[in-house]
């Protein structure tokens, strides 16, 4: 896809006479990339093994990694993202001068900031990832929508409130239909979300929000309307000036067949999706992204990094249902599947407002992601099964999350516990490779969805 110029913002991102490639030979010069990608699940797998890939890689450092991300990389198991300092320290250790950060919790909690205010110590280090100010679009909810008003960005009818405003909460809920929409408006590992089927059930949500079952005690919640229509995953890659889009994907949040049962963090996902058209995405980017990343800038946030755009189509017409500020999982472990150009070259180029400069080269190919979890999942579950995986397949890659390494066993480690990527000719015949490399992964409690790829 074609990567636009959105605005300018200083002479140098508007310098058109520098040569991409010439940046590049002056990096392989000085030393290749070595970089620190933080997180453990499988998103992260899926990134390592892309990034590993990278002709301008010379080194990969997974921090903290789990029991499959050590085939791409260097595991650094006592390293946790929110530890900010010990992020450091294996900066300073290993020599990495770029930091890629998966998940969420250390954008919103500062990460970028940190290591902004500490420049003097870092001087060659780059960061892929917002700062603080830019995660807030997925750290609060009441924010995100805020923003979304304020910019004229389609979204559902919404309002936000506080405990001591339950009354008003209520009242809020009388004019809405059900199904009723609630969230915590603060991270909760993608399960903040409720759907009330009625009245008593939105009543009974409120009353757990507000006293932090799914969030922090005493948080504000929004309550929207219900839109109905098809939901889809885009991501947009940006450096603050310029973006691209990455290829699309639909994922499957019920644990259960046919949509069933609790929100989880994914189940599953396909790309591409069948009714993105070119019409649905030139939609996106007009009434979605570009008043997005302007509506950053108005409000002086220098966004780079990956916008999650989790959307809805109601009657041709895309809706924003939430932003997160990473990429998602298990969206990416089909995304990345689908990118042919090189990873580490778009990182090098979100991180050096370069994106002008990237091809972004998209694989024809349909890939399908399904997810194995432990059974219990999303609620309690039993940590510690031995895992027996299949022998290597052409098409498809296992790409592990909640594992670790005890004893010399692979063993089950969390609830979304490895997925399986494949390639296909179409989105049925990637499905049908996933679930034949499913059906050889040997856990205690393996628990899947049987209907990851159908629409």
């Amino acid at each position: 896809m074609s990567i636009l110029y959105f605005k300018k913002s200083d002479e140098r991102a508007d310098d058109k006479t520098v040569n991409f490639d010439s940046v590049m030979e002056e990096k392989r010069e000085k030393g290749l990339l070595r970089v620190l990608l933080i997180g453990s699940g499988g998103r992260e797998a899926a990134m390592a093994w892309k990034i590993s890939a990278s002709r301008i890689v010379e080194k990969l450092y997974i921090a903290p990694g789990n029991g499959g991300t050590e085939n791409y990389g260097i595991n650094l198991p006592r390293v946790k993202g929110s530890d900010f300092e010990s992020v450091a320290e294996a900066v300073r250790q290993y020599n990495i001068n770029m930091i890629v950060v998966g998940p969420e919790a250390p954008l919103v909690e500062g990460i970028v900031d940190w290591f902004e205010e500490r420049r003097e110590q870092f001087p060659d280090l780059e960061i892929v990832g917002p700062n603080a100010a830019g995660a807030r679009l997925e750290g609060s909810k009441a924010f995100s929508k805020a923003f979304m008003k304020r910019y004229d960005i389609p979204t559902a009818r919404y309002r936000s409130f506080k405990p001591e405003e339950l009354e008003l909460a209520e009242h809020f809920l009388d004019t809405l239909q059900a199904p009723y929409v609630l969230k915590a408006d603060a991270l909760a590992a993608g399960k903040g979300v409720i759907i009330a089927e009625d009245r008593t059930l939105a009543d009974k949500a409120l009353q757990e929000l507000f006293a932090g079952v799914w969030g922090e005690k005493g948080q504000q919640v929004v309550i929207e309307e219900f839109l109905s229509g098809r939901e889809c995953s885009m991501f947009v890659a940006t450096d603050g000036v310029h973006y691209t889009i990455l290829p699309e994907a639909m994922d499957y949040k019920r644990i259960g067949d046919n949509n069933t049962g609790p929100n989880t963090g994914g189940m599953g996902a396909i790309s591409p999706v069948p009714f993105v058209d070119e019409a649905f995405v030139e939609k996106v980017k007009t009434r979605i992204i570009e008043p997005t990343l302007r509506g950053l800038q108005e409000d002086g946030i220098c966004y780079k990094g990956f916008l999650f755009l989790g959307l809805m189509e109601v009657k041709g017409n895309p809706y924003v249902i939430e932003y997160n500020c990473r990429m998602g999982d298990p969206e990416t472990q089909a995304v990345m599947l689908r990118i042919k150009s090189d990873f580490g070259r778009l990182l090098k180029a979100l991180a050096t407002e370069q994106l002008d400069k990237y091809d972004m080269e998209t694989d024809e190919r349909a890939a399908c992601c399904l997810v194995l979890a432990s059974k219990g999942y999303p609620g309690s579950y039993v940590k510690g099964f031995e895992i027996l995986l299949p022998e290597p397949s052409l098409d498809s890659i296992i790409f592990q999350a909640g594992t670790r390494r005890t004893d010399g066993k692979l063993v089950t480690d969390g609830g979304r516990v490895l997925s399986v990527a494949s390639y296909g000719s179409t989105v049925a015949a990637a499905s049908g490779r996933c679930y034949t490399v499913a059906e050889q992964i040997l856990f205690d409690g393996k628990n899947y969805r049987h209907d990851i790829g159908k629409v």
